[in-house]
């Protein structure tokens, strides 16, 4: 959590941290969790509070369970409006390890964006990691190019390109045959999908081109559908 140090055997919470736990009225001796954005829970014991400062005493130190056993980057072509906010959101309550945007061919939405965009994006992936109760708190960027985001996902164990035409293999078969895997890359388009040559691109990568059905899903839904689907195929939603 930011704004939070640990020092031996002791928490010290400061800022909107410790704002949070005053107006959740908690007393001394009251048990709470706080985790270090690393994957790791630290539960503590509440000595004392008040809007500036908290202090707690830690009495356990355990990996975060809300981790994923695998980490996945969400790559999306930048869509228009306030899309990004909901694609954000739901990714990190589903699991994703890191969310990425990059700008595909049929992107209406300008890439320019000023660097007050990309500090709300990572704000809104740090409160929707606090809400569910994640142990990181996934990073959120611009990726640039859609060959920049192809090489993102190339670099993965497992790249899965979402396409709803033409010649694709079934989601639920590639996810399937890669149960075990602990990185995956998942492409989505923008409004209005992807073109057949970004496709094309996607295969020379090494990406598996998938299908999720005959269903024609809204960009803001498709990276959330993917990250669902595949957070079940690894065992990750039971």
């Amino acid at each position: 959590m930011a704004g939070t140090n640990l020092l031996g055997g002791m928490a010290i919470m400061k800022g909107r941290d410790a704002e949070h736990v005053h107006v959740l009225r908690m007393k001394p001796g009251e048990d709470f969790i706080i985790c270090d954005g690393e994957g790791t829970d630290y539960k503590c014991r509440l000595v004392r509070a008040d809007k500036e400062e908290v202090e707690a005493e830690v009495i356990e130190v355990v990996p975060c369970p809300a981790e994923p056993s695998v980490k996945v980057t969400v790559l999306c072509g930048l869509p228009k409006g306030d899309k990004t906010d909901y694609i954000i959101q739901k990714c990190v309550e589903a699991g994703a390890a890191e969310i990425l945007f990059f700008h595909a061919k049929r992107c209406v939405a300008r890439p320019d964006l000023p660097e007050k965009k990309l500090e709300r994006w990572q704000r809104i992936s740090e409160e929707a990691a606090k809400q569910s109760g994640r142990g990181i708190i996934p990073q959120v960027g611009w990726c640039g190019e859609f060959a920049d985001a192809l090489n993102e996902a190339a670099h993965r164990e497992l790249g899965l390109f979402m396409y709803e035409t033409g010649e694709r293999e079934k989601l639920d078969e590639v996810l399937g045959a890669h149960k075990d895997v602990k990185s995956v890359a998942i492409v989505t388009g923008p409004e209005g999908g992807f073109e057949e040559f970004e496709a094309q691109l996607a295969r020379i990568c090494g990406l598996h081109v998938c299908s999720m059905g005959e269903r024609i899903l809204r960009c803001e839904t498709a990276p959330v559908v993917a990250l669902t689907a595949t957070m079940f195929a690894t065992g990750n939603l039971g």
